[in-house]
């Protein structure tokens, strides 16, 4: 089996926004779990759902939960372990990472099964669920 890992759960509620690939970064974009992603095709953004505004195409309602400690960018196949876990029991995901670690994003309904389907393969969580 590979390492133990110990995820830390994020308090806030979280929303993954989507704009036009030429929107300026919106200044309603913060909270303690902010990410932006631009590409040519969108303007992505990560933040506390209660700051996005009516009517911004968004997903609302996501809980994040990242790997405690740094990730070595050597890493293989780390993700695609944690990720399988989570699509055998038909858990979508969205995975964002950083410089030191990654996140995983799931909806709010599923991260009891979540957490359930990675604690199975021996990992910890630490954190309150955000209400």
């Amino acid at each position: 089996m590979a390492a133990i890992l110990e995820f830390e759960l994020h308090p806030e509620r979280l929303a993954i926004a989507r704009l036009a690939p030429d929107a300026p970064f919106p200044d309603w974009a913060r909270g303690a779990f902010v990410t932006l992603s631009r590409t040519r095709a969108e303007l992505s953004v990560i933040c506390d759902q209660r700051h996005v505004p009516p009517g911004v195409t968004c997903e609302r309602d996501r809980v994040a939960f990242g790997i405690v400690g740094v990730v070595p960018m050597t890493t293989v196949g780390l993700l695609a372990s944690l990720c399988g876990a989570l699509a055998a029991q038909q858990i979508p995901v969205f995975v964002v990472s950083t410089y030191d670690t990654d996140w995983l994003l799931v909806q709010h309904g599923h991260l009891a099964a979540a957490r359930a389907a990675l604690e199975a393969l021996g990992h910890r969580f630490r954190g309150a669920t955000p209400s």
